[in-house]
């Protein structure tokens, strides 16, 4: 981890909670433990967050692309305290590629902002109905591979493929070459009709707040309305952190939160003495004080 921390530079102060313990660890795992590697992954993630400034995307600016309900944040988690997003592939999206990556990107935020104290990985369910081969759009598929693997590395902790037709395996032969390894390996298939699949979901979830397309008991569907005001909830809490100097919600290997002056960062030494709470905040919440290219410098 202080091999990452050097590759990185100045840009430390910057962004603490990116380069705190945990998050230094997912790059690294992510690499297969290559320094020089993940230190790179780390520099173009922390380069994408200054020029898409995600934690700044709020409701209103993407509420049009939730609507239909393709996306979204369950109101449960997992019996592990992970955050579930629910995916429904075969609803139609009107929108562009740049629109819906815009949106996939605000429900990453949102969820991980979400998750319980001392877990910092995702559920995805995928429900498969009404899916067919004219649902598929190989840009946006590899738009969100690419997102999710550069961006977010090590935030999937499982997704589960919700009985998905015969004709999908051809098209899950087409898209594994998108993905590491290491994602492809965290997906698993169940089917409604086959016992011992059926047992995953009922491992993970609460069958009662599980919802019924899942095979759980809850009946109440997608309701745009409800998720609007769950979602504007949400917004206040991450503006919260914004405010604090807190770029990104980062648990720390301790299973909790080392909250400062100075918002939540790591406990190594090499990162301890971080600027005065004043001049912190001031470089924290101005994204336009920091350039890529100080970052890019290091190299």
């Amino acid at each position: 981890m202080n091999e990452v921390r050097k590759f990185i530079g100045p840009a430390l102060n910057k962004f603490p909670a990116m380069c705190s313990d945990a998050s230094i660890l997912r790059f690294l795992r992510a690499r297969n433990w290559h320094t020089k590697r993940s230190a790179k992954m780390l520099k173009e993630a922390l380069i994408w967050r200054l020029e898409n400034k995600p934690n700044m995307i709020r409701w209103d600016d993407i509420a049009q692309q939730a609507e239909p309900g393709k996306v979204y944040k369950a109101n449960y988690f997992d019996k592990y305290g992970r955050t579930v997003l629910v995916m429904k592939p075969g609803i139609p999206n009107p929108y562009s590629v740049e629109k819906q990556m815009r949106y996939l990107v605000y429900c990453m935020e949102s969820s991980i902002l979400d998750l319980k104290c001392g877990q910092e990985q995702l559920v995805w369910l995928i429900d498969f109905e009404g899916w067919n081969m004219s649902s598929i759009s190989v840009k946006v598929t590899r738009e969100t591979a690419r997102i999710l693997q550069d961006c977010y590395p090590e935030r999937l902790g499982l997704a589960i493929l919700y009985n998905p037709p015969k004709v999908f395996e051809s098209f899950w032969i087409l898209v594994k070459p998108f993905l590491e390894k290491r994602t492809y390996k965290k997906v698993k298939f169940v089917y409604p009709n086959d016992v011992d699949t059926q047992k995953v979901m009922e491992d993970l979830f609460d069958m009662d707040k599980l919802e019924s397309c899942f095979g759980g008991k809850c009946t109440q569907g997608f309701d745009y309305v409800t998720y609007s005001n769950r979602m504007r909830e949400g917004d206040k809490m991450m503006t919260d952190f914004v405010i604090s100097g807190d770029q990104y919600l980062t648990p720390t290997l301790d299973n909790g939160f080392e909250l400062s002056e100075d918002g939540i960062s790591s406990t190594d030494e090499t990162t301890s003495n971080l600027e005065s709470s004043d001049e912190t905040e001031d470089s924290q919440m101005n994204y336009n004080d920091v350039d890529p290219k100080q970052i890019k410098q290091n190299d």
